[in-house]
């Protein structure tokens, strides 16, 4: 049963991955839409490309055969999260679980919010 639910969720999130770039889709395409003005069929597209292997290659490519992937700013946001990976996970490592949670809470929240009234 155990196996059946993680194959699951593992689909689910590929298909949210797919649609909305999710990994990517919490912070990358919010700020490639309202920081680099860019529509959200190419936001989607660029955070798949900056998170491309192994998890978003085919949704990039599906993004890419449509015209909605800008491959220069994908590399460059896939060459910060190289360098910033290690400084996020070294300040989660040093925070407590309930810290954590509550502060990605409320980062969530603020995205929510701004892009309901965009």
């Amino acid at each position: 049963m155990s196996t059946i639910l993680l194959l699951l969720i593992g689909l689910s999130a590929g298909v949210l991955s797919g649609i909305f770039g999710i990994g990517g889709g919490i912070l990358i395409v919010p700020a490639l839409i309202y920081v680099m003005k860019m529509t959200p069929q190419q936001a989607s597209g660029t955070s798949l490309a900056a998170l491309l292997l192994p998890v978003g290659a085919l949704g990039a490519w599906t993004y890419h055969k449509a015209g909605n992937l800008e491959w220069r700013p994908a590399m460059l946001v896939a060459l910060g999260l190289f360098l910033g990976v290690a400084v996020g996970a070294y300040l989660a490592q040093h925070m407590d679980a309930t810290s954590l949670r509550k502060l990605f809470a409320a980062f969530l929240v603020v995205v929510a919010v701004k892009m309901w009234i965009s």
